[in-house]
This record gives structure tokens, sequence and C-alpha cells, in this order.
């Protein structure tokens, strides 16, 4: 089955934030293991991780805990997500080169998920935004050159938004 949320590509952590959104009510993907199997395999984690009860129980914890950071700004939950597991770092042949350690395997996505949050946050935390349309729940990295973008997309919520401001004017 293919993905069905409609904001795709985003930084991973962003991307796990998006697996719940609301087009014509609310949608969660990661309601059952079916669904934790279409976001692994989207987000390219397929391969190195398990679909199963205990992958998607830590996802879950790691979602919350990145909505509550990025939202709130609460840390504590991201805290506890990022204690099981660690970057190790070696000199390799082509040059240094960090690994992800994480012990028990359900916690790769989760952790990895959370890692890249942190990654977010130093390059530039002011750009994770989410979307300005008052019914949508997405979140978005905000790549564009002045930093100014405001919707996930411009061709659904923008438009949308820009639609709704003409019509009250018109009327």
């Amino acid at each position: 089955m293919s993905d069905p949320r409609p904001h795709l590509g985003e930084p991973l952590a962003l991307d796990l934030l998006n697996t719940r959104w609301s087009e014509h009510g609310p949608h969660d993907l990661l309601t059952d293991v079916a669904g934790l199997r279409i976001w692994l395999t989207s987000a390219g984690l397929g391969d190195r991780a398990v679909a199963d009860a205990a992958t998607l129980t830590a996802l879950l914890v790691a979602r919350a805990a990145i909505y509550d950071v990025v939202v709130h700004t609460r840390h504590s939950g991201l805290n506890t997500v990022l204690e099981h597991g660690r970057i190790r770092r070696e000199l390799t042949e082509s040059g240094p080169a960090d690994h992800p350690d994480v012990p028990e395997r359900s916690w790769l996505p989760a952790w990895l998920a959370a890692d890249d949050l942190l990654r977010l946050m130093v390059a530039a935390p002011d750009r994770i935004r989410q979307c300005a349309h008052p019914e949508c729940t997405l979140f978005f990295y905000d790549t564009s050159k002045n930093g100014t973008r405001r919707w996930h997309s411009m061709a659904t919520c923008g438009n949308r938004t820009k639609a709704a401001r003409h019509y009250a004017r018109k009327v």
C-alpha cells in the first residue's frame, strides 16, 4: 500500500509528526503495524527496522516527545527517547564516520527521529514550523531562501488561505 499522507518528504522528525493529519477529518497512520510498515518504508527505514508492536510503541513515544519540543518546548520526553541510543564515532578508510548505536532494535526509528530533531534544532530551529492554515496540523522545515514560508504546501493550504481572503474581501 502506498503512503496516504498528503505531505511527504520532510526531515525524519517532522515526517514522523506528519503521520497525524487532518483532511476531511482526523487521520493517524500509526494506529497499527500495517501503518507503521508504510511509514518505515516511506521514511527509508524499511530495511533497518522491524514493523512490530514494540517499534510502534517506541515510535508513538518519540512522536509525542517531538511534538512536545516543537509545539510546547518541553524537552524531558525527547531526552527519554535519546537515552535509548548514542552516536558511535570511528575513523574509517574514507574518514570519520558516525554510526547510531541503539541496542534495542525496536527503538531505532524512534531514536533516529529524535536525533534528527536535534540536527534540525542545531541548523535552524526557527525554520521548524507548523502550517499556518488554521485547519492544518502538518509540519515542515522551511528551506526557502528568505525563511518566510508559511504553509506546508502552497498548492493546498496556501491557496485555500488566499482564496478565503479573496472571498472575504468580495463579500
